[in-house]
């Protein structure tokens, strides 16, 4: 790699654009000396809505398990659509020749090889980041014959147990009853499957009992239909689940997947023949052209790379370390590694229809003691807003604004008319409310919302109190949209989605709870988070209205009527201050709430000033508050959802936050093989909670925003180098050099942006 020097203040050369970022991502390549003898050995791939785990058996079989992000089945489960099993010749030489596996993550391939010289095997394998097309392409030393056959397990009715169901027992059933998936037959040259939801139960019995039957929309279960069709280059169909490739040095499979709903089987599978030929119709050479490129553009958007300062190790770290405690290797590289990893396995999975599943994502395995196999992820199939969110704080400073559009389509655009209409059936007044726990089509979860009717209560809330007054998903929504704004400055964006869902939010609010003797408003009932149940003026929901209305208010003037501008400010001279408590010696700090009792949970609610809503952060006022709350809070520690880490970026804790970043990165699930499947913690493998706290902390180690602010290098370890592309607010790229603590390069476009930077702390 050719290394330009780039002094502080004076123009020099770009570094080399995809060059630069192809090369230092090979050291991130996932290498495999052995083959695996299952799925827990499997390495991900995807295209953002289809996503593999694949795996080499010692036999030499390439194995499958195929995902999609729209693949619910009758129950509103997210399951993984099959699986496949490919086949070249007699190929047993795999565990007592050569092998070598390779994760490409910069192309999104994964590679294979193996056998003796004279018989040598070399796979290829990739989901099209253009189609929902999976190719295995193979190529053999001698000419042979290969075969793909269907492995599917949901073959016969199942009855579910309610560990399988979890929160979406209804418990109204004496048996809860998933038809099996059917294979295709009469096809002349393909094999395929699909699953078709003949009936759905759960949404109109959540709407029954949630009371908003007559919200007028289409069954989101009923008709849905997924499943794949598998071609091949020499096809000779053999029967009904398995496809030969006739004999020849290379061979291709495409496995189309696609879900149609609603949708008949017939109708289904003419789509998929369809499509399936118009891909076809475009060399692969181009076809995987297309999907290289847009891996490299995808990370050229931005990097971070990092190793520990000081004379290198004498000893190369293996690619195939095991990233666990205890492991002797760099801890910056653990940590970059760690970092490229989990944003790899983000585009894998989130550019589809529906936000990324928290729990597992599209990469679910079957585990001993666990029933449902593959399709089992702990949690249920529902959205849990604090979990979702997390992944979506890591994607504007990454640039990866496509990612971000599931969670927004879901929440803000489909979602939307469905929460208006629920806040005015129950409360009778305007607003939205965006509850902490719902499917995919918006009711709460029935283990949550309870079974008597909402027509029979006067309180038509949730009857669980673990979130029936947790209400700060709709602040923290129109935060990360807002963060979308800010680097995209998207006018439209802003005017179409942003300011009904935030004027929308901040309405409920006014409406919901009344103002006290001093003009305020007082918020109770409330709680904070699932943590402190019993609360006045909590600190999530207070501080996130502080944080939205600012915001909005500081943007320019001609966003928003000035009509709309007056109405903000008065809602805001409403806002009761952020709660704080003192120390024993009589000292500010965070609180969670004015008042606040019964603990039930091990969230620290106080500090969401800190994190997601940026009120107590370097260089801003009352810094202390913020310092005092992470010392005295009462629960810690680097795992899952906990966002220890990120505060301290957030408070300028530079060794403290880099301790708890490399510990959080040698922690993953000991019986998953590949280094970034995390978990289970507090969730289900791979947890996408553990993975994205680490991006966002090792982000806020680097770059802080506020406004057309940005403070640079504002909790960075001196004995950490690092090279790194970011953006920021106002289409701003910040492209950097760190060594021994110096920055040696920096490179501001626009050019006009670096009066609005500060480097080091800001205090």
């Amino acid at each position: 790699m050719r290394i330009v020097v780039f002094y502080l203040g004076v123009m020099g050369t770009i570094l080399g654009g995809n060059v630069y970022g192809e090369n230092l991502l090979d050291m991130y390549e996932v290498v495999w000396q052995t083959p695996s003898d299952g799925p827990q050995g499997s390495m991900p791939l995807g295209n953002g809505e289809v996503a593999l785990n694949a795996w080499m058996e010692p036999s030499g079989d390439l194995r499958l398990y195929i995902a999609r992000s729209d693949a619910w089945d009758e129950y509103g489960r997210l399951v993984k659509v099959g699986g496949v099993r490919i086949q070249i010749g007699q190929s047993e030489g795999a565990a007592r020749h050569f092998f070598r596996q390779t994760l490409q993550v910069r192309a999104g391939t994964l590679t294979a090889q193996y056998g003796p010289a004279e018989e040598k095997f070399h796979w290829r394998v990739w989901v099209d980041a253009h189609r929902p097309v999976i190719y295995v392409e193979i190529h053999s030393a001698k000419p042979t014959e290969a075969k793909a056959r269907l492995e599917l397990w949901r073959t016969q009715p199942v009855i579910l147990p309610h560990e399988e169901v979890d929160i979406f027992i209804f418990k109204e059933l004496e048996k809860i009853v998933v038809q099996p998936d059917t294979v295709l037959t009469g096809l002349k040259e393909n094999i395929g499957w699909y699953h078709h939801n003949r009936k759905s139960i759960g949404p109109a019995l959540c709407a029954r009992i949630q009371g908003i039957e007559d919200f007028p929309r289409p069954d989101p279960l009923l008709g849905r239909t997924f499943g794949a069709v598998i071609a091949a280059s020499r096809p000779d169909r053999l029967d009904d689940q398995t496809l030969r490739s006739k004999l020849g040095n290379d061979h291709l499979f495409e496995i189309y997947v696609h879900t149609e709903h609603p949708s008949s089987p017939e109708e289904w599978l003419a789509k998929v023949q369809q499509e399936l030929e118009k891909a076809r119709s475009i060399p692969l050479a181009a076809r995987r052209a297309e999907h290289e490129q847009w891996w490299t553009d995808f990370w050229n958007r931005s990097w971070i790379h990092i190793r520990s300062a000081g004379p290198p190790s004498q000893s190369k770290i293996p690619r195939d370390a095991p990233l666990h405690l205890g492991v002797e290797e760099d801890d910056g590289f653990t940590v970059a590694r760690a970092y490229q990893l989990q944003r790899y396995m983000n585009a894998c999975a989130g550019r589809g229809r529906y936000p990324i599943k928290f729990n597992g994502s599209l990469f679910t395995v079957p585990w001993e003691g666990r029933p449902g196999g593959p399709d089992y992820r702990r949690w249920g199939p529902g959205y849990w807003w604090q979990n979702t969110r997390l992944p979506y704080y890591t994607m504007p400073a990454a640039g990866d604004f496509d990612l971000m559009q599931p969670l927004f389509r879901m929440y803000a655009q489909d979602l939307f008319p469905l929460f208006q209409f629920r806040t005015r059936r129950y409360f009778n007044h305007d607003g939205i409310y965006i509850p902490e726990c719902i499917y995919f089509w918006g009711d709460v979860f029935m283990e949550t919302y309870g079974r008597r009717p909402a027509s029979e209560r006067d309180d038509k809330l949730q009857e669980s109190r673990w979130h029936k007054w947790v209400w700060v998903s709709g602040l923290e929504l129109t935060w990360l949209m807002l963060d979308y704004y800010d680097h995209t400055q998207d006018d439209k964006f802003f005017k179409e989605q942003i300011w009904p869902v935030a004027r929308e939010v901040m309405r409920f609010f006014e409406h919901y709870y009344k103002t006290g003797p001093d003009g305020k408003l007082v918020f109770s009932p409330a709680q904070a988070l699932e943590t402190w149940w019993e609360c006045v003026n909590p600190m999530p929901e207070i501080a996130g209205l502080h944080a939205v209305a600012g915001r909005l208010l500081s943007l320019p003037k001609t966003l928003l009527s000035a009509e709309d501008q007056a109405w903000l400010q008065r809602f805001q001279a409403k806002l009761p201050d952020l709660p704080t408590c003192k120390t024993e010696d009589g000292r500010y700090m965070l609180a969670p709430a004015q008042q606040y009792k019964d603990k039930r949970n091990i969230e620290n609610p106080e500090l969401y000033a800190v994190f997601p809503f940026r009120l107590i952060a370097l260089g801003k006022p009352n810094l202390e508050w913020g310092l005092l709350a992470l010392e005295h809070r009462l629960d810690r520690g680097p795992i899952g959802w906990r966002q220890d880490d990120v505060f301290m970026a957030y408070l300028g804790l530079a060794n403290p936050a880099r301790q708890y970043l490399v510990q959080r990165a040698k922690t993953k699930h000991p019986e998953s093989r590949f280094p970034v499947f995390w978990g289970p913690n507090y969730d289900w493998v791979p947890d996408q909670c553990h993975g994205s706290i680490l991006m966002k902390t090792l982000q806020a180690m680097l770059l802080q925003t506020d406004g057309p602010q940005m403070h640079l290098l504002p909790a960075w370890p001196a004995d950490w180098d690092v090279e790194f592309k970011l953006q920021a607010p106002q289409r701003t790229i910040l492209i950097g050099k760190v060594t021994d603590g110096k920055l040696v390069h920096l490179e501001v476009q626009p050019e006009s942006r670096r009066k609005d930077l500060k480097i080091g702390s800001p205090q």
